[in-house]
């Protein structure tokens, strides 16, 4: 039994497969080629633009894709949601699509566009954005370069951002938040009810959500003596509860825990302030809820 899985080609392509990599599935692409083979012998991997997955994910060509949100509702096809996965290109937040206007622009409000022009690629999202809101605008497919398109070819557009850097470079404002998206796995409806292929999909998705949640945490092991325990404790901030085991010295335990690893610099002087010893910080892979 394999499974054929859709990895997104473009922007997302890199921080996807850093993703699986961690997760521990290697893909090993061919630069002239959309096909990809991986270190698991029931995984194949195709390259496909994030824009296209739901289509093959729902026609059956893929059994499971990595895509965004976004594009399965631009789709409007009916895939399987197995799991959300909060990473973009540069961050592991999520995205916004905005309705943004030039900065010198007399647009203020949604409504002020009524009878304007707006160019998207996210074309059938943006009319329905403005049909709920009943402004009559007319949208434009754009094929790329969106930014520059106003105020010249167009009076706004919508368009995908992270930091709004590009925006603000191009001098546009942003008026509303169309649509939150953020990365998915979806899978193909028949894939999912077939009970080996469902559990080889339930089991990619979790570990690549193990190998998110452990993105940017370290371990924390340590010793204190029971009388000082409290004073340890009131300094973690640990993901939940930590683990507390007896030592072979009834009078000593050891703490194990998973902080950020920004919070490693601050809470590790303190640590060692409120006596704990042998402190060792470790990286992770995954950290499985």
């Amino acid at each position: 039994m394999k499974i054929r899985l859709g990895v997104p080609k473009g922007s997302l392509q890199e921080a996807s497969l850093q993703l699986l990599g961690r997760a521990g599935l290697n893909v090993f692409t061919n630069g002239r080629s959309y096909l990809a083979s991986t270190n698991d012998s029931e995984v194949e991997c195709m390259l496909i633009r994030a824009q296209e997955m739901a289509r093959y994910v729902e026609h059956g060509a893929l059994d499971v894709g990595i895509t965004g949100l976004d594009w399965v509702l631009e789709s409007g096809l009916t895939v399987v949601t197995v799991a959300d996965l909060i990473y973009a290109k540069q961050s592991r937040g999520k995205v916004r699509w905005v309705l943004a206007v030039p900065e010198d622009s007399p647009y203020r409000i949604a409504s002020d566009l009524d009878g304007c022009t707006v160019a998207t690629e996210l074309v059938q999202v943006t009319r329905k954005y403005f049909a709920e809101k009943n402004i009559s605008v007319n949208v434009e497919f754009s094929w790329g370069a969106t930014e520059v398109k106003p105020p010249m070819l167009a009076d706004a557009i919508v368009e995908v951002t992270e930091t709004g850097s590009s925006l603000r470079a191009n001098r546009l404002r942003i008026i509303d938040t169309v649509l939150e998206s953020n990365t998915q796995i979806v899978a193909n409806q028949r894939a999912w009810a077939d009970p080996c292929k469902r559990q080889k999909i339930e089991n990619l998705a979790l570990m690549l959500c193990g190998a998110l949640h452990a993105h940017g945490r370290v371990g924390l092991m340590l010793n204190v003596r029971r009388d000082d325990l409290e004073a340890v404790l009131s300094v973690l901030p640990a993901l939940k509860n930590p683990t507390i085991a007896t030592l072979s010295n009834q009078d000593w335990v050891a703490v194990n825990t998973i902080i950020e690893e920004s919070e490693a610099w601050k809470v590790i002087p303190q640590l060692k302030a409120a006596k704990a010893q042998g402190i060792v910080e470790y990286p992770l892979n995954k950290v499985v809820m």
